[in-house]
C-alpha cells in the first residue's frame, strides 16, 4: 500500500521540540526564549505529549526543573539526548508517511543547513537519535540522500504538495535536479499527487530561502491560508500581492479554486543590528484539535488568531507570544515537528 506525508491536521502523538542551549545562536536570549519553550509546553502537554531533545544529560535536567516548576506532567515529555547544533525542529526533525492502515515510515532527507549557510553536521544526526531513543520499533526508517527542510513543504487531504521555486529549486539544495526530478523524488518519497509551485513571496530576515511555511498554508477543505501586505510602501508589498494573485489562480485536480483565507501584516520588527525580523502569522502549529498562533504584541494579533480559526472551525486556536522566537529569525512552526499517532514507543 502506497505512503503518503499527512497534513499537519492528521492525528499526532506527540510534538517535537530540539530545546535551545547556550552552545547555540540563543545564548544572549535564552533568559527571553526558554520561558516561550516553558508556555509551548504547558499548551501542548495538555492535548498529546512532547519529544523534547536535549543537548546534553545536564540540559535535561535543567529542562524537567523548568518543566516541575511550570507544573507541567513529566508522564507527558518524551527526551531524546542528543548533540544538537540549533533548535529548528521543523527542518532537521523526522518527515513521517503513512499509508491507509496507519503503517509510518520515517524519511531522514538531508539537513544542510539552508543550503549551507550554517553548521549544521550534528542536527543532521537527530533523526536517528530518536529512531534510536523513541521511536517504535515498527516504524521503517529511510535515510534519503536528498535535501529537504520540513518547513518548505505543506500537503494537503488529497495529496496536492505546496512549496516554494525560491527554496526547492534553489542551487544550494539540490542543484543537480531539474523541476521534474524535484517532483519525482517528492512524489516517490512522500507520496505528493499534484504540485502547486508558489513563484512569489519572501519575508525580510528569512534565511531558508523563503519556506512555504511562512508565507502559505494548507488547511482542510481545500482551503489555502496566506500572508498579506496592506502597506503599499512596505518592502513586501508587490511581491506578496503578486502571491496572492498566483494563489487566486490555483485549482485543485479537479478543477474548483481553493477557498483562501488571508492572513493580515504585523507592523515591521526589528532588532538592535535594525535587521528586520520575519513576524509571520501563517507560521502556526497544529496540534490535535488545538491550533497554537505566533502573536507579537501586534494590533493585527486578534484578527489573525480570528482568520485562522475560520480555516479551523473544529480547533480551539491560542495565542503564543513569539516575539523572542522571531530574533532568531524564525517562529513557532519553525521550533516544531509534529510525529504522527503511532510514532512513539509504546509504553
Amino acid at each position: 500500500m502506497s505512503f503518503r506525508l499527512l497534513p499537519e491536521w492528521a492525528p499526532q502523538d506527540a510534538i517535537m521540540l530540539t530545546w535551545p542551549h547556550k552552545n547555540t545562536d540563543w545564548v544572549n536570549i535564552l533568559s527571553d526564549v526558554e520561558p516561550v519553550y516553558v508556555t509551548l509546553c504547558q499548551e501542548i502537554s495538555q492535548v498529546q505529549k512532547i519529544l523534547i531533545v536535549a543537548h546534553t544529560l545536564a540540559l535535561k535536567q535543567h529542562i524537567t526543573t523548568l518543566l516541575n516548576n511550570a507544573s507541567i506532567d513529566l508522564d507527558n515529555i518524551v527526551f531524546v539526548i542528543a548533540p544538537c547544533n540549533d533548535t529548528w525542529a521543523r527542518d532537521h526533525g523526522p518527515i513521517t508517511v503513512a499509508n491507509k492502515q496507519g503503517k509510518l515510515k520515517v524519511k531522514d532527507f538531508t539537513f544542510n543547513g539552508w543550503g549551507n549557510k550554517y553548521e549544521a553536521q550534528l542536527d543532521n544526526k537527530l533523526n536517528t537519535a530518536i529512531a534510536t531513543q523513541a521511536m517504535s520499533e515498527h516504524i521503517q526508517f529511510d535515510s534519503i540522500n536528498f535535501v529537504l527542510e520540513g518547513g518548505g513543504i505543506e500537503i494537503n487531504e488529497h495529496g496536492t504538495l505546496l512549496t516554494t521555486s525560491a527554496c526547492l529549486l534553489n542551487p544550494n539544495r539540490n542543484p543537480e535536479l531539474s523541476k521534474e526530478q524535484v517532483e519525482y523524488t517528492l512524489s516517490q518519497e512522500l507520496g505528493a499527487e499534484a504540485f502547486l509551485w508558489v513563484e512569489h513571496g519572501y519575508l525580510s530576515g528569512d534565511d531558508t530561502d523563503s519556506h512555504i511555511d511562512t508565507l502559505v498554508r494548507f488547511a482542510p477543505n481545500n482551503t489555502i491560508v496566506y500572508v498579506t501586505c496592506d502597506d503599499i510602501n512596505d518592502e513586501h508589498y508587490i511581491e506578496l500581492a503578486n502571491m496572492q494573485r498566483q494563489l487566486a489562480s490555483f485549482t485543485t485536480p479537479a478543477g474548483s479554486k481553493y477557498n483562501i483565507v488571508p492572513l493580515p501584516w504585523p507592523k515591521a520588527i526589528y532588532n538592535d543590528e535594525k535587521e528586520r525580523l520575519p513576524a509571520t502569522y501563517a507560521n502556526y502549529l497544529i496540534l490535535n484539535n488545538t491550533v497554537l498562533v505566533p502573536i507579537y504584541g501586534d494590533d493585527n494579533d486578534s484578527l489573525a488568531i480570528s482568520q485562522i480559526q475560520s480555516a479551523y472551525p473544529q480547533h480551539a486556536v491560542i495565542g503564543i507570544d513569539c516575539l523572542p522566537i522571531i530574533h532568531q529569525f524564525g517562529s513557532l512552526h519553525c521550533i516544531t515537528m509534529q510525529l504522527p499517532r503511532g510514532f512513539l514507543q509504546q509504553e
